[in-house]
């Protein structure tokens, strides 16, 4: 069982995943078990470069990154469970929480955060009642999103990055992913305001 699984390892995926590990010495997190399904290969970063983005060197590649993420989550981060090589087909409410089911294995966890792409390709069981059209897309694109509010689809189930209705741009998907890490955190920690900062 875990306490939260994150579908997607792209930019508000990785970025979720990343505060939350580094919650660990909170007492509300320490026992916490949080995974991650690090499928990767229909992300928009794959085909990204990046000049506009604060703290990246120009020229840095979107391919580059979730790469490097993957690794930064492992290196510092080591009991998130990051799990490879599975395509999530379902997300089903059950007693406990949810059932997630991949191409491979079956998983339950008490909250589910879905972060992959905005396209209308999506293909994950038990999403289907809350998908329309995005908000804050161009019509012809036919993209996509799940209808929240402050990232929240239903108990237990949140959304982050552009499935969350938010513009494409690799800064906004990488916040969404924060905060819904730190909404989490807030509900571990009973209610009370939560983020994790590092300091010198």
């Amino acid at each position: 069982m875990h306490d939260v699984l994150i579908v997607g390892a792209g930019a508000a995926g990785l970025s979720c995943a990343l505060v939350l590990g580094s919650a660990k010495p909170k007492p509300f997190a320490a026992d916490k078990r949080i995974g991650l399904i690090a499928h990767q290969r229909t992300s928009h970063l794959q085909n990204a470069l990046f000049n506009n983005v604060l703290g990246l060197e120009a020229g840095t590649l979107g391919a580059d990154l979730l790469s490097q993420g993957k690794a930064q989550l492992a290196a510092l981060y080591p009991h998130v469970d990051q799990i490879m090589h599975e395509k999530v087909k379902s997300v089903i409410e059950s007693s406990e929480g949810y059932t997630v089911t991949t191409n491979k294995a079956t998983y339950s966890s008490k909250l589910v955060v879905i972060a992959v792409g905005y396209t209308n390709l999506i293909t994950i069981e038990g999403l289907e009642p809350y998908i329309e059209a995005h908000p804050k897309a161009a019509p012809a694109k036919e993209r996509i999103w799940l209808k929240n509010e402050n990232h929240l689809v239903a108990p237990g189930l949140f959304v982050a990055g552009t499935l969350a209705g938010l513009r494409s741009q690799y800064a906004i998907a990488c916040g969404s992913g924060a905060q819904v890490a730190t909404d989490i955190l807030t509900l571990w920690n009973d209610g009370k305001d939560t983020h994790v900062h590092d300091k010198i």
